[in-house]
This record gives C-alpha cells, structure tokens and sequence, in this order.
C-alpha cells in the first residue's frame, strides 16, 4: 500500500510539473522568456520515465491510465512546441504566432463557408490531424479576432466527443470548422458509414 501511495503522490508532482512546463512554455510563446525552458521539460520526460518503471511493477491499473494520459498529453505538447519552435527559427508563423490584428468589417461580414473537415476513429492515435485541426479552428478563431484556446482543452474536447459518439455506436466522428454569420462553428457529427461529410 505504501508504494502505491508513493505513486499517487508522484503522479501528482507529475500533473503540476507538467501544467507548470505548459505555462512556461506559453510565457517563451509569449515573449516573456528569452528560451524554452529545456530544464523543466528534462525533469518532466526523467520523472515520466521513472514512473514508467515503477507503475509497470507496482501500478493498479488506474495509477497506469494516469500515467498513459500524462504521457500522451506530453508528447501532444511536445509535438506542438517543437513545431512552434522550428516556426520562430524559420521566421514563419507556427501555431503560437500572435498576429495582434483587430478583424475588419468585411471578415467579419464574408459568406458562410466550411473551412476544413477531418474524421477521426481515435485521436490519441492520430496527433497529426489533431493538431491540424487545432491549427485550422485557432488560425480562424484569430481571423475573426476571437481569443485562442489552450491545446489542452481543445485536445480534451475532441477526445471526449469521440469516445461518447462511438459509445452511441459512430465508428468514426467527423469535425468541422466553418464560419456562419461571422461566427465561428466548431462541431463534431456521428459517421454511420466510412464516407467522410
């Protein structure tokens, strides 16, 4: 019982190491920090690999899960953070580029349109077409000047509505990003067949 309470107690520590490299990393974005902060992502992946050991020998299988979400929360941030990195160092915009512009009348008035639709079976497996997605909806979201939402979150929300429309039955869920009424629309659809919306 003590080894368990030893692990609970680390995945702890590990929650708020890792909300703590979000921040940090969300401040170098920011430009509120000269460089990302390497030191505190090595603690995370040293802490992430003692863990592994440990709950591999002396995890209940809900200490495991944790550790498995911590772990693919991680690596989704990493993957992101990295891409952002390599954007700043290539002088492009990547997915933190902050454009600071008020949207005119015009964008705010243009015609419904669909801007981009994906499908997903399970976004845990498919972190390239959610952090497209995510790109699409916040590059929208910044066009029509409305305020960017934490990966974490978004990551969450998709992940979330999968497992409940395939609960119903769906076996895959489809997304869609699109603009109506100047507004932006961000909604997940049940896929009876494989054909994509």
């Amino acid at each position: 019982m003590r080894a368990a309470t030893e692990l609970e107690t680390d995945l702890r520590e590990l929650e708020a190491q890792l909300r703590k490299l979000e921040a940090e990393y969300n401040m170098f974005f920011a430009g509120q920090l000269p460089r990302p902060p390497w030191e505190t992502r090595s603690a995370v992946e040293q802490a992430l690999k003692r863990l592994d050991r440990h709950a591999a020998t002396k995890g209940s299988s809900v200490e495991r899960f944790r550790l498995q979400t911590f772990r693919w929360r991680y690596q989704t941030f990493v993957d992101l953070w990295d891409r952002g990195v390599r954007a700043r160092e290539e002088g492009r915009p990547g997915p933190f580029a902050s454009r600071g512009r008020v949207p005119s009348k015009e964008v705010q008035a243009s015609s419904d349109r669909i801007v981009y639709v994906t499908v997903f079976n399970d976004p845990m497996d498919e972190l390239d077409k959610l952090q497209e997605l995510y790109e699409r909806l916040t590059n929208l979201r910044r066009e029509l000047g409305k305020p960017q939402v934490p990966f974490h979150r978004f990551a969450g929300l998709v992940r979330d509505q999968v497992k409940t429309l395939k609960e119903h039955g769906a076996p895959e869920v489809a997304f869609r990003v699109a603009v109506s009424h100047g507004k932006v629309v961000f909604t997940a659809r049940a896929l009876k067949g494989s054909a994509t919306p």
